[in-house]
């Protein structure tokens, strides 16, 4: 297995109801039909820095406001674009040039306000990235990953986010089985009690560590020092 060939894979996937970022374009959000082979390249970046990395964080679903549009899981546009302070974006792609990696349309009229001027946000992503950073956790020794890479949503709204169903999370396992291939030894850390079912349910070992979403971010922060505390 081989990053190119792993993106290939990932490409090829589509079914209703279901955005693939790395082949998909959507005219009304994207900002031009460039817009996947910029999350591919982004992505792409991403999985060069970590071919050693040692942990794979895995949540359950892409979501509009994360991978959609920055190509990355658990990653929103906003980190890349370096419009958090409190989130280095070195600490994604290291030297590069963050302001080719937008996507999403500034001047779409299904944006706020905020989202034109500074891209997309998704708090659970800020809330894992400033864990992993304040914790000491080199960036590149980590993958984001969701056991569906894709980003499910609802019926007739892109821009929003649906749970998935089982049969796509049986078709997502797969690519997260790849991607353990891809970098052998990573320990599996499963984002939330239902990420972490699921992945047994499927026969993967994982740690789980709270959800931060719904006021859990300092008791995933707790767990994740945890973690790494006992690595030490």
């Amino acid at each position: 297995m081989t990053i190119q060939t792993f993106i290939e894979k990932l490409q090829a996937y589509h079914a209703p109801l279901v955005f693939n970022p790395w082949s998909e374009f959507d005219a009304s959000c994207d900002i031009g039909e460039e817009a996947p082979k910029i999350r591919t390249k982004t992505f792409k970046r991403y999985l060069e820095l970590r071919q050693n990395a040692k942990y794979l964080f895995i949540a359950e679903g892409l979501g509009y406001q994360g991978g959609h549009f920055s190509g990355i899981a658990i990653t929103s546009e906003r980190i890349l674009l370096g419009n958090h302070p409190d989130v280095d974006q070195k600490s994604v792609l290291g030297d590069w040039n963050y302001e080719e990696t937008r996507t999403s349309d500034p001047e779409s009229p299904l944006l706020n306000n905020s989202q034109k001027l500074k891209g997309f946000n998704e708090p659970t992503d800020t809330a894992v990235w400033n864990a992993l950073n304040r914790h000491g956790l080199a960036a590149f020794d980590v993958i984001l990953w969701n056991i569906f890479p894709f980003h499910p949503y609802k019926e007739g709204n892109l821009l929003s986010n649906r749970t998935p169903t089982n049969t796509e999370l049986d078709e997502g396992i797969e690519y997260a089985k790849m991607l353990m291939e891809l970098v052998p030894g990573m320990e599996v850390v499963a984002i939330g009690q239902k990420a972490a079912n699921t992945l047994k349910s499927y026969g993967v070992e994982c740690m789980p560590v709270p959800h931060p979403s719904m006021g859990g971010a300092n008791r995933f922060k707790e767990a994740v020092a945890k973690i790494f505390a006992n690595e030490k």
